[in-house]
């Protein structure tokens, strides 16, 4: 149950969450912290076990930077209103598509809900739910870009990597109800024509 920053290439963060450990990887780019990715703990895979083994040159390490990112992630999973400055993050890597992808998912606010095809549409690219689902489910920065705030266009929750009742119980800590068949229930859809 601890929060841990690692650096991908220098002292260590703990912080305990309801969710379980969250890892930060980190690295300085261009003479600046930058996250590369965020980790939740998955069912049988603790988010260090996971950190090690997709950068096994990691150390531990952390920076106020980082520090100031984790506080926030600790604050948003125990339901506090969070808004996460998105220069933190280091979206170089991902192509023109994945990088509006992600800025559209970042744009939706706590306590609303979009699909799939209307992030499509806000990219210019409709038609392309699936190719957004596909950007949401290898989303770096969960938590950071709420990917959890984008549903199936039929109301259902659809998926989350580290499962179904997380992202149901992140929606309901931000006044998102359900309905008994587990659908969106009274709210308008974010990115939604008018």
């Amino acid at each position: 149950m601890s929060f841990v920053a690692v650096q991908q290439t220098n002292k260590k963060i703990i912080k305990r969450t309801p969710f379980g450990s969250v890892c930060i990887v980190w690295s300085v780019l261009n003479k600046f912290p930058r996250i590369i990715r965020v980790l939740l703990s998955r069912k049988n895979l603790v988010s260090e076990a996971l950190a090690l083994r997709l950068f096994p040159d990691a150390v531990r390490s952390s920076c106020a930077e980082i520090d100031a990112v984790a506080d926030s992630i600790k604050a948003f999973l125990e339901g506090e209103p969070v808004t996460f400055p998105l220069n933190r993050i280091d979206l170089s890597p991902f192509s023109k598509f994945q990088q509006s992808v992600l800025r559209a998912q970042y744009a939706i606010p706590r306590g609303r809900v979009s699909t799939y095809g209307l992030i499509a549409q806000r990219v210019g690219a409709p038609g392309a739910g699936r190719a957004v689902g596909n950007v949401m489910a290898a989303n770096p920065f969960p938590l950071i870009i709420p990917c959890h705030r984008t549903i199936l266009s039929d109301l259902r929750l659809g998926g989350f990597q580290c499962g179904v009742k997380m992202k149901k119980l992140l929606l309901e800590k931000e006044g998102i109800l359900l309905n008994e068949a587990g659908k969106v229930i009274g709210t308008a859809l974010y990115y939604a024509p008018k």
